[in-house]
């Protein structure tokens, strides 16, 4: 990953990157790249790195606000032979500080902003790094750009394909996140290698245009940067808001082919869906992760498409793993599911990369088709391990099988059917089930959340645009549920979300009842 933009401009590249704003670390006002300046400006990186101290086998903590020059940073930190973690500055300043202090890094970069926030909020985050980079202003008792810019990168650092080459956070929906470490092995050589192939239908080509509207300080853009420059599509755009009405000029100067969000950017920008000349009438594929989606978001890009045979891509996966599953959505596919059923059919494992196991939660003993229970893994893209949690690392492996925490059920076909989150998980319903059937039958909400609270019926929430809910419509759509307590209607801003648009659900639960407890044991999240 150090010499990824090198050697893609070395094999003449072609393809154009588009950006919705300018990088962090340019000091410009350039939205529109080659290969060949990109890979000039991770060489510029590395040297800064360099001056501020960081070398090999140093941790490099990166925290600012969203944009893919998080992985511009993580290869210069590659190439010096440092280890980049990538923290998202969505984080409170209570959880950066605890991530940081169990990180230690030799060198924190970040900007004025997100040291100004940690402090109001009672947290030095500069305290745990030997030194800071200050990538937007002077701070005292930190480097600043005018301290490192000009420096020469020393040469590229080779390191084993089983060494640490980079550490992610998981979401953190229910609490602090947990600092995942991946090797060359695990996220390039098993995830972005299987991802570099040109499948039929479903593999990228010299042709696409890629749209990327993610959460860049994750995993899985980091993962995604190896592969689709490897692929080498016409032109990349990146889009780092959520705000449809800054992201519709993007994407109609670049109108995509291929399209890569966040479930929550997905519903953001759905009302861009239904104009005859919506940015997405030429999209052919959509790949969502992090998240299933709900049926009446797939159908609505599905529609906007004026491909032939548009075909929506599902991976269900996590950190620790990366994809474990993978479902293909097409137009008749989700008009099937309107008549009340979900996407939470996550697919069958990925051929020959991994297995499944469904098994009782207390004697870990597999469980017959149809029956519920806590969904284990096995993949040789397993990463390596926590950082500064071994205990909490060592009770979710069991052998070689992981455990997801998810309750799930394996289907007759072999497909696996998720039902909750295990921490989440309530004996009388589904809250993923029922969630997909209320966003079926409420066309005003944006998205709905059904809360577990131990001792009395699940909590629905419902967001919409205007924080309002038709009674009338509610009880409509729940004439046939189990029994559940009266909607709280939201906003979308109301809802506390991790950076990447995911419900912080035991939060949300503590808001609206001041109480945070649930059926679940919360053992293996």
């Amino acid at each position: 990953m150090g010499v990824l933009f090198d050697e893609c401009a070395e094999h003449r590249v072609a393809t154009l990157v588009h950006l919705d704003r300018p990088f962090d670390i340019d000091a410009g006002t350039r939205t529109h790249y080659t290969l060949p300046q990109l890979a000039t400006l991770v060489r510029e990186a590395a040297g800064w790195l360099a001056a501020a101290g960081a070398g090999p086998g140093d941790r490099v903590a990166i925290v600012k606000d969203n944009h893919w020059d998080y992985d511009l940073l993580a290869c210069a930190a590659v190439r010096v032979g440092a280890v980049p973690a990538q923290l998202s500055a969505h984080l409170s300043g209570e959880a950066l500080g605890t991530l940081l202090a169990r990180l230690g890094p030799a060198l924190l970069v970040t900007t004025a902003q997100v040291l100004e926030r940690g402090r109001k909020e009672g947290t030095d985050l500069s305290a745990a790094a030997r030194a800071t980079l200050v990538l937007d202003g002077a701070v005292p008792g930190t480097l600043g750009m005018d301290d490192v810019r000009g420096h020469t990168a020393p040469g590229p650092h080779r390191r084993h394909d089983d060494e640490p080459l980079v550490i992610n956070h998981t979401s953190g929906t229910t609490g602090v996140p947990k600092l995942v470490v991946h090797s060359t092995r695990t996220i390039i050589g098993k995830l972005a290698r299987f991802e570099s192939v040109r499948l039929p239908r479903i593999g990228l080509r010299r042709s696409d245009i890629l749209v990327n509207a993610s959460a860049f300080a994750h995993g899985r853009t980091f993962c995604w940067t190896a592969s689709a420059l490897c692929m080498g599509p016409a032109e990349i755009s990146i889009i780092t808001t959520q705000d449809p009405n800054l992201a519709d000029p993007v994407l109609r100067a670049h109108p995509p082919t291929v399209l890569e969000a966040l479930p929550a950017s997905f519903v953001r920008f759905q009302p861009l869906t239904g104009g005859l000349d919506n940015p997405f009438r030429r999209v052919r594929m959509v790949i969502s992760t992090y998240d299933a989606m709900h049926p009446p978001t797939v159908r609505a890009y599905l529609r906007a498409s004026r491909h032939r045979r548009p075909v929506w891509v599902e991976g269900w996966g996590q950190t620790e793993t990366g994809p474990l599953t993978f479902r293909f959505h097409t137009r008749q596919s989700v008009h099937k599911a309107s008549g009340g059923a979900g996407t939470r059919n996550l697919g069958r494992p990925v051929p020959v990369k991994t297995r499944l196991r469904v098994v009782d939660a207390d004697t870990l003993r597999s469980l017959p088709r149809g029956r519920a229970g806590l969904v284990l893994a096995r993949t040789a893209a397993c990463a390596l391990g926590y950082v500064g949690e071994e205990d909490r690392w060592s009770a979710k492996r069991h052998g070689t099988w992981w455990n997801t925490g998810d309750i799930g059920a394996r289907n007759r076909d072999g497909s696996i059917e998720l039902l909750d989150r295990e921490v989440d998980r309530t004996p009388q319903l589904s809250c993923l089930r029922t969630e997909d059937l209320l966003e079926g039958r409420l066309p005003q909400a944006l998205e709905c959340v059904v809360l577990a609270e131990l001792g009395r019926d699940p909590l629905p929430v419902v967001v919409t645009a205007d924080g309002a809910l038709d009674q009338a419509r509610w009880k409509e759509a729940v004439r046939d549920l189990p029994p559940l307590r009266e909607p709280v209607a939201l906003t979308w801003d109301q809802v506390p979300r991790t950076g990447t648009g995911k419900v912080r659900r035991g939060e949300l639960l503590h808001r609206l009842t001041g109480r945070t407890d649930t059926y679940g044991s919360g053992r293996w999240t």
